[in-house]
């Protein structure tokens, strides 16, 4: 065996995305401890850092020292207990995830389900809580991964709220690269990961709740289930002022990483980060489609950073997928669940969303499903991406 030193490669898949060279050098630096004085005040601005991104002033928001389906169940084993029913809309592999973990928390998962590559229709939860009025919680994911749909999260958690439900919000695909306001949205919990929109490495997974939701996990009558997750317990480490109480060895280095990529978030700006990511996938579907290709998701519901499109008949996904990286070094996702070899999944996440990505993941696409003998459009993707581009 020797060091390991893996290949270059351009990432455009669903996750991870392309890491900032700049977070890459904030691992290298030097590891100091988790309860050390500097590293502490790092600590405070990375909260400082993570309330930017999330829009919002809630005190209780931090990294979950592990990656975003960490930061999912985080929300679930605070907020849900034994009997509690929540209703979980469904619309994509995401939303399946969030009933397992009501069902292991010991709750009763109520779905409101719709097509793969729909957004969450309002009407079915509106119909769901009117059926169910002993529902206290509803979870949805506001960017869906599997599908690229996003969803109206703002008049979602509002229809909640009229019937006296809590919100949890899966924002893993969606912070960083399209708008996540969470104060004025009113979301109660949320939850996101590190290695998509914000360029950093995975492992870490940024959450926040507010005083309604931290309410009910003071009024629990049952113990969290997990220890390690128990927000009693982390905010005795991450919560205000000097002194902390130590509950777990932080991933100091990673959070070195974390506070990096937010700080290059909060000097290009939230609303340019949005239009960069907006004004990048206008481009890449300006190539796509003048290829022949096309979407699953409808434009309104259209996620910017995760594009779902579908693969030209008889055309093998893994075999594309495949020579893309063997003889471009570039990464494109496969499709999930029932959209399994049905779509590619391109991501335009971070550091990933640029414009020299697209037009090497376009042009390597026209070669590859050309040289295949797929029935594109050839010579014309180029000239129109230029043209968005401009």
């Amino acid at each position: 065996m020797q060091t390991f030193n893996p290949p270059v490669r351009t990432l455009m898949g669903p996750g991870p995305s392309d890491v900032y060279p700049r977070v890459l050098e904030a691992l290298s630096r030097p590891t100091i401890g988790h309860l050390d004085p500097a590293f502490i005040r790092m600590m405070d601005e990375l909260k400082e850092l993570l309330q930017y991104a999330f829009q919002t002033r809630n005190a209780m928001t931090m990294p979950v020292s592990a990656p975003g389906s960490d930061g999912m169940e985080t929300c679930f084993v605070n907020l849900v207990e034994p009997g509690d029913k929540v209703i979980v809309c469904q619309n994509g592999v995401f939303g399946g995830r969030m009933k397992e973990n009501v069902e292991r928390c010991g709750g009763i998962a109520v779905m409101v389900e719709d097509s793969w590559g729909d957004a969450i229709d309002i009407n079915k939860l509106e119909d769901a809580l009117k059926a169910h009025d002993d529902a206290r919680i509803v979870a949805m994911v506001h960017a869906e991964t599997s599908t690229g749909a996003q969803s109206d999260v703002a008049t979602l958690v509002k229809l909640a709220h009229q019937h006296d439900c809590l919100t949890i919000v899966d924002t893993v695909t969606s912070l960083g690269g399209t708008p996540v306001k969470v104060d004025e949205w009113g979301i109660d919990a949320i939850y996101s990961g590190s290695q998509k929109c914000l360029s950093c490495t995975p492992g870490i997974a940024p959450v926040s709740f507010n005083e309604r939701a931290l309410e009910k996990i003071r009024d629990r009558q049952t113990k969290v289930q997990s220890w390690f997750m128990d927000l009693n317990l982390v905010m005795g480490y991450w919560g205000e002022g000097a002194k902390r109480a130590y509950h777990h060895t932080a991933p100091i280095n990673a959070l070195y990483a974390l506070h990096e990529a937010l700080l290059i978030l909060n000097e290009e700006g939230l609303e340019e980060a949005w239009a960069r990511h907006r004004k990048n996938h206008l481009a890449l579907r300006a190539g796509l489609e003048a290829m022949g290709l096309s979407f699953i998701v409808k434009e309104p519901d259209r996620l910017p950073q995760l594009n779902a499109v579908t693969i030209p008949a008889g055309v093998d996904d893994a075999s594309v997928r495949s020579r893309l990286l063997n003889e471009y070094n570039l990464e494109i996702g496969a499709g999930l669940g029932a959209l399994a070899g049905k779509v590619w999944r391109i991501g335009l996440m971070g550091h990933a969303s640029r414009a020299e990505n697209i037009l090497l993941c376009v042009g390597a696409l026209e070669s590859v499903l050309g040289d295949m003998g797929a029935e594109i459009n050839t010579g014309v993707a180029l000239p129109a991406m230029q043209k968005a581009l401009a």
